[in-house]
């Protein structure tokens, strides 16, 4: 009979064929002598930068790895980049504003909060705004405009640092296209969602181009309490060029250089205020009066540029020159003060009980749970809009940021056999600057007829006046040997690291007193791995690999450890015909979890200073992957159905006691917050040459805001939830295409988080429909 789509219990019985599939038509014959001739024909490098390279480069990874290319990304028109990572086993993942704008991203059990525990790179290049002294990825490269997307766990701890105690994540742009050619499409949809995207390029036999633009916005699902008609959306600009210039594709020594310039402008009328559980349940689109002011600015400018040699068949040289520039200022509530002294709106979500406490602390005295309870309620009334307050009493703070990163890195490729022996050599040095500048200041408001009135100003730098500061030599080296069916990969890496803090007066924003504190923290950190294949079969892979893994501290305190683990992964890989699974379990011996207070985080209980960091003691973290796709035949001439699942389970769990203002009361055995034990994504359709039609649903299991173990209390919990995302398109020329989405088909309702203040929903459904031409 003929195969037909099959829902996630399918895939998983899919993903049972790596085992069940009979392997002796494919028993490999004895081992071929490997001659230095052989070699240096047979193998050409793929760019030194990359994670992956491709699909078919994934069997040459002595670990997880998933690529994520750009019809996988097309099939459902996605824009958001938490949504593209639901395509990859092992990725943890928090929303936040329901676009993707700031993601929340970790990999195997590592914190989410920011992007700020994975090395996060644009083209193999550092990304993250200051990646060594302010880690947290408060900007997020456009993903809508990439190509695709590279996530590789365990063994990308060798090559791409500094935080390898997750993994990598890498984002690959526009590349210039062998022949002339472009498109232009145009998206449109609910609630002023649009979406202009073009590009065009080409190359010939010396120079090659590429330029593009992505424009896209919405009006936000959101309805202020005091203006429901209020834009709580968007609006990105982003414009990409590269130029490259090299000698004839079969000179001797072959050279490239390649410039690339991007500039991406976001303005997003955005909040860090939730909403208690009560009113959730009553609306959980609806945003409170306080935060109608609420908004973030960014711009950020970006220059490479990469030589590229090949000198004769066995050596290539890449070397990348870079610099970023990210300046943000993110106008949001901060602190509440009716009186008796300042308080964090995330206090009011706590209960009474943890109210009383409050009060308890800022006045002095016991309070009565009654009083507490009016207080809390009169409180967050004012946040609705639904009563007045005294002057000053919500505090806006201008959080304004500057950063810049900027380096340069080498890397050698050596390729030779010694006998049966191949070897190929990657060895990189690079060397790295970056920085954040902090000097903001608040703006205080009353409350007055559900509108925000000026009252005060604080002096500029009464909030932040500091500068951090990271410089950092990094270098690997890394050699993939390979002996018939054997693949031996010892690497080694080494980070070399300075960090300073410096405080200034926070009456003097010109800083002309000079500092008034200074902190640094220096490191050196030797991270080596090992990894192994076994080509089993022409379509079976056994893999393992040991790796260090290392997250260095920032500046701001020098109690703070280095985060470090131990990892370990083994699994097989498996492809024959048009089916393809994985199965990959990992353990983590985590010996120094580090938490970092910030805005977005905040403590758990009592206060801490943005940027202090808190050491949370060891954590094991056990988990396995699977991945499995299939494209079947059907009974209609011409129409294949294409089925892809992909499986996590993550067991996170603090394996020593202690209590903080950061983590909390944590004991052993408490689970790790923001990190689901289950998730899963199904994706199935029919596609012909003419049309497709697409259904995915992706699954996250409940998760836990505060460590803990057993029943999750239900002010600390986010409840689990499956969504669906519906797509087709349509040629209606060979060069024109017509493709409409339905994000969230069945329109669940749903929350993704509790923190930063309170809850926040996912996004409702979103109907968008397009035109691509292709020239």
């Amino acid at each position: 009979m003929p195969q037909r789509p099959a829902d996630a219990v399918a895939g998983v019985s899919l993903l049972a064929l790596l085992f069940a599939a009979p392997l002796s038509a494919d028993e490999p014959g004895p081992v071929e002598p490997l001659d230095e001739a052989t070699w240096d024909a047979s193998h050409r490098p793929a760019e030194r930068m990359l994670v992956i390279g491709s699909k078919d480069d994934r069997r040459d990874i002595p670990g997880a790895a998933t690529f994520i290319g750009e019809e996988e990304i097309e099939t459902f028109q996605y824009e958001d980049v938490l949504r593209m990572l639901r395509l990859a086993p092992g990725v943890n993942i928090q929303e936040e504003d329901g676009f993707g704008l700031r993601p929340n991203i970790g990999l195997r059990g590592t914190s989410v909060e920011r992007s700020e525990k994975i090395t996060l790179m644009e083209d193999g290049v550092l990304i993250a705004p200051a990646p060594y002294a302010a880690p947290a990825a408060y900007f997020f490269p456009t993903a809508g405009r990439m190509e695709g997307i590279e996530v590789r766990k365990g063994s990308a701890a060798i090559k791409f640092g500094p935080r390898t105690v997750g993994g990598a994540i890498n984002l690959l742009s526009r590349s210039i296209p062998e022949d002339y050619q472009g498109f232009i499409e145009g998206r449109f949809g609910e609630r002023d969602n649009f979406t202009i995207h073009a590009a065009g390029g080409g190359q010939g036999e010396h120079v090659g181009f590429v330029a593009e633009t992505f424009q896209s916005g919405s009006n936000g699902f959101k309805r202020l309490t005091n203006d429901p008609d209020a834009d709580t959306g968007f609006r990105i600009e982003d414009y990409m060029a590269k130029l490259r210039v090299n000698t004839d594709r079969d000179a001797d020594i072959f050279h490239s250089f390649e410039v690339k310039a991007d500039y991406t402008r976001n303005d997003s009328n955005e909040t860090y205020l939730g909403l208690t559980d009560a009113d959730f349940e009553a609306d959980p689109f609806q945003r409170y009066a306080a935060s109608q002011l609420d908004r973030i600015e960014t711009e950020h400018y970006q220059v490479r540029g990469t030589y590229y040699g090949e000198y004769g068949d066995n050596v290539d040289l890449t070397v990348v020159g870079y610099y970023n520039n990210f300046y943000r200022s993110w106008f949001k509530l901060d602190d509440l003060d009716f009186g008796d002294g300042r308080f964090r709106p995330s206090d009011l979500y706590r209960g009474d009980a943890f109210f009383q406490g409050v009060l308890s602390d800022l006045r002095g005295t016991d309070v009565g749970r009654a009083e507490a309870a009016a207080e809390r309620a009169r409180v967050l009334d004012v946040l609705r809009g639904a009563a007045d307050s005294p002057d000053d009493a919500l505090q806006l703070r201008n959080n304004n940021r500057d950063y810049y990163s900027a380096g340069v890195q080498a890397i050698v490729g050596w390729r030779f056999a010694t006998g049966p022996v191949g070897h190929e050599i990657e060895a990189s040095l690079r060397y790295h600057r970056d920085e954040e500048d902090r000097v903001q200041n608040r703006e205080n408001f009353r409350m007055d007829n559900a509108s925000l009135v000026a009252t005060s100003v604080d002096p500029l730098g009464t909030q932040a006046n500091r500068l951090a500061e990271g410089e950092a030599v990094a270098a690997f080296i890394q050699d993939t040997i390979s002996w018939g069916r054997f693949r031996f990969v010892p690497g080694l890496r080494v980070e070399s690291i300075d960090l300073t803090r410096t405080d200034f007066a926070t009456g003097d924003p010109e800083r002309t007193t000079g500092a008034t504190g200074i902190r640094r923290n220096s490191i050196t950190e030797v991270v080596p791995g090992f990894g192994a294949f076994f080509d089993a079969t022409e379509s079976l892979t056994l893999l393992a690999g040991v790796h260090k893994g290392f997250n260095p501290p920032g500046a701001s305190d020098a109690e703070a450890d280095s985060e470090t683990s131990v990892n370990y992964e083994a699994g097989a890989l498996y492809q024959r015909g048009a089916f393809s699974a994985e199965v990959i379990g990992f353990y983590s011996d985590v010996s120094n979890l580090l938490g970092t207070c910030s805005n977005s985080a905040g403590p758990v209980t009592g206060e801490c200073e943005i940027g202090d960091q808190f050491n949370g003691g060891a954590v094991d973290v056990v988990g396995l992957e699977l991945a499995s796709s299939y494209r079947a035949a059907t009974p209609i001439a011409g129409v294949s159905a294409p089925l892809s699942f992909n499986y996590t389970f993550t067991d996170a769990e603090f394996q020593s006691s202690f209590a903080d203002g950061f983590w909390g009361d944590v004991a052993v055995g408490d689970a790790l917050p923001y990190i689901p034990q289950h998730q899963f994504t199904v994706s199935t359709g029919l596609e012909s040459a003419k049309w497709s039609l697409n259904l995915l649903a992706n699954y996250v299991g409940d998760v836990r805001t505060e460590a803990g173990q057993g029943a999750i209390p239900a002010d600390q919990r986010v409840d689990s939830r499956i969504v669906f995302d519906l797509a087709a398109a349509y040629f209606v020329a060979e060069n024109v295409r017509l493709h409409v989405t339905v994000n969230n088909l069945f329109d669940n309702d749903y929350a993704v988080a509790r923190r930063p203040y309170g809850l926040r929903p996912g996004r409702p459904q979103t109907i968008i429909g397009g035109l691509t031409v292709d020239f």
